[in-house]
């Protein structure tokens, strides 16, 4: 399996996400790639990263192809894309719950479908579990399952390619302690009921997305008929 180093996980997580969100800014300057990488929202450790730093990154990511240089015609600057999907062998649901995985670190089935949306589309948390499942039981693992975390019922899920990039305890695995073992079978007792949470945060949160999207498209036109009533 790929290893990736930290500053690798931040540049090509960016590469992934801007590929989905902004397709027609694609692909990227190292200007606007330094500035994704350095964003305060959606990003877990928030960075400072120099364009020097994320040019040697891109020419490191490069090297395992997972990155290429593109040249635009018409364009003065060089600009960069990911290449992960053939880099990975995954597809790109695969590649979307990646990149938040590598930008935000480990998550909940809710949470990931919530945040993956933004990138690619996931109807229910059955598909991205299933995602992860993909992801999981390959010959060689990206991702791996998580005990919930202090306060919490629901399981998460880090990336591999780089395992060191966020904080971690618990892992839930084979070569987990005999505590860690009863603490996953006390946490699988109310995995229904976890689920249950998760989904029903997943669509409050979809419903409030919802209610935003149509209270920015809404129209003044009630504002303009008071006026004309009111003259």
């Amino acid at each position: 399996m790929v290893a990736l180093s930290p500053q690798e996980c931040r540049v090509l997580g960016v590469l992934l996400e801007k590929a989905f969100t902004t397709p027609a800014q694609y692909p990227i300057s190292l200007n606007g790639l330094t500035t994704g990488c350095n964003q305060k929202s959606n990003r877990e450790p928030v960075v400072s990263y120099e364009e020097i730093e994320v040019s040697d990154t891109i020419n490191s990511l490069r090297g395992k192809g997972l990155a290429l240089v593109v040249d635009t015609v018409g364009s003065r600057v060089a600009k960069f894309k990911h290449n992960a999907r053939e880099g990975l062998g995954v597809g790109s649901n695969e590649l979307a719950v990646l990149a938040e995985l590598m930008m935000r670190g480990p998550q909940t089935l809710g949470e990931l479908r919530t945040r993956c949306s933004r990138m690619r589309p996931l109807e229910s948390l059955d598909i991205v579990r299933n995602i992860l499942a993909e992801l999981m039981e390959g010959d060689e693992p990206m991702v791996r399952r998580l005990s919930p975390a202090p306060g919490s019922r629901a399981e998460r899920y880090a990336q591999l390619l780089c395992p060191d990039l966020h904080p971690i305890d618990q892992v839930v695995g084979p070569e987990d302690s005999s505590s860690s073992s009863v603490t996953q079978a006390v946490a699988s007792q109310d995995s229904d009921l976890a689920q249950r949470v998760e989904q029903l945060e997943s669509e409050v949160a979809e419903l409030k997305n919802m209610v935003h999207r149509l209270a920015m498209n809404a129209t003044p036109s009630g504002v303009g008929a008071s006026s004309g009533d009111a003259r």
